[in-house]
Formats: structure tokens, sequence, C-alpha cells
């Protein structure tokens, strides 16, 4: 595993402990970059319309599409240490 990659679990793994639970927006970006940086481009079908949640973090993670993996772990990995104060 490389140093990023491992930056990136402890970093996934600070997550759970943050103090305060950060806003609707911070936490949609939290999740688009972790998908974008484990999985890349979104992948599977929209979900329906009636989905609030799934749709709002699907368009997320969309707007993230053709970012590097490599480059989506550092954003996160700087979201989640500015985070920790």
């Amino acid at each position: 595993m490389s140093d990023l990659d491992t930056r990136f679990q402890q970093a996934a793994e600070d997550a759970q402990q943050l103090t305060e639970r950060p806003d609707n927006d911070t936490m949609l970006t939290l999740y688009a970059l972790y998908k974008q940086g484990s999985q890349g481009d979104v992948t599977g079908d929209k979900p329906g319309f009636f989905d609030f949640v799934g749709v709002a973090k699907y368009e997320a993670w969309e707007k993230r599409k053709g970012l590097a993996q490599d480059e989506a772990k550092e954003k996160y990995i700087e979201l989640i240490e500015s985070l920790k104060g």
C-alpha cells in the first residue's frame, strides 16, 4: 500500500472521529471525494427522484468526474485535516 493510500485510509478513520458533524455541503464533498478517490468516476444509475439523499450524493460524486483518484485522495485528506482543526 502506498503512502497516499495509507494516509487516505487514516483520513477515512479520522472522519469517523470528528468531534463536530460537518454541515451537509461539507458532508457531500467528503462523500464525493471519498468515492472518487476509492472507486474513480461515478458508476451506476442515478437514484430515483424521490430518493433525495441518494440523488444529492450521486450528483456530488458526478461533479468530480474526471478528477484523478490520487488527486481526490489528496483533497479528501486535506479536507479532513482542516475539519480536525
